[in-house]
């Protein structure tokens, strides 16, 4: 196994949750180095500006010495390739999830046969977090502490204040 092997963990991250938390540490422990790649996304209206999802992931990895954040617009498999990427790293929370993954990991394997994609379940206590929820929850006026980091919470309500005004 060569060192300096870098795996690309790819997502919107709008907001960063305890779950993404989780499959990034996870990742971090099995690669020499891990970029959260957090996506512009023309089909989707995020909650947060690519550099706000940027910066709270920042935040709430800075404790993960191999972890970077970068900003991607485009194929995933073109920026894996530009970075010299060995891996995809995505998610599962539930049965739901590995269906679009199980497509989307042969779709880049079509693209880019070299990169691997590694597929990590999510811990239990994480299951059911998702970003929609944390949304949702938040708009509701319920307490998302138990889904995000502090630094997450902090930004969301900077966030709902800036919209009520």
């Amino acid at each position: 196994m060569s060192s300096n092997r870098l795996a690309l963990y790819p997502g919107s991250f709008d907001p960063f949750t305890y779950g993404h938390l989780d499959i990034v540490t996870r990742a971090s422990n099995l690669f020499d180095r891990v970029a959260v790649t957090v996506a512009v996304n023309k089909d989707k209206a995020p909650l947060f500006t690519i550099d706000e999802r940027c910066a709270m992931v920042e935040e709430a990895t800075g404790h993960l010495s191999n972890v970077s954040v970068v900003p991607f617009e485009g194929l995933l498999v073109d920026l894996a390739r530009e970075r010299g990427a060995c891996a995809l790293i995505r998610g599962l929370r539930q049965v739901g999830d590995f269906d679009y993954e199980f497509r989307m990991a042969f779709a880049n394997r079509k693209l880019a046969p070299e990169i691997e994609t590694v597929l990590l379940v999510t811990s239990e206590a994480h299951a059911f977090t998702s970003a929609s929820i944390v949304r949702d929850v938040f708009r509701w006026g319920g307490d998302v502490s138990h889904f995000v980091p502090a630094t997450v919470v902090a930004a969301l309500e900077k966030k709902g204040l800036e919209q009520d005004t």
